[in-house]
């Protein structure tokens, strides 16, 4: 539960970044000939956004806050859950890295 947490604090101060991202490439987006490049970054930061969101909701349907923050014993199953979640989370910490990474280059260039 630690790592997934641990992994969980790390993305989520990164998600005002998101927004401030998207917010520069739409005002890009129809002026200029790279504008299609914009468009895909701002989806796959909107995509990134989006799949936080769903992921942060799935796992607090699953765990109660004694699992969460106090470190309440998990049953069999709910370990196989938690397995899973780390796994969830792990591919969610590369798609965020990946769109904040693609999108800063993206505006870099120009």
């Amino acid at each position: 539960m630690e790592q997934v947490m641990a992994i969980h604090d790390e993305v989520m101060p990164k998600m005002g970044k998101l927004g401030k991202l998207v917010g520069e490439l739409k005002s890009k987006v129809d002026t200029t000939a790279t504008s299609l490049q914009h468009e895909a970054a701002m989806k796959d930061l909107q995509a990134a956004n989006e799949s936080m969101m769903d992921w942060m909701m799935n796992f607090g349907e699953r765990f109660d806050s004694e699992e969460i923050l106090d470190g309440k014993a998990l049953s069999e199953q709910k370990q196989q859950w938690l397995n899973e979640e780390e796994a969830k989370v792990k591919a969610l910490r590369e798609q965020i890295n990946s769109s904040i990474e693609k999108a800063e280059a993206l505006l870099a260039i120009e």
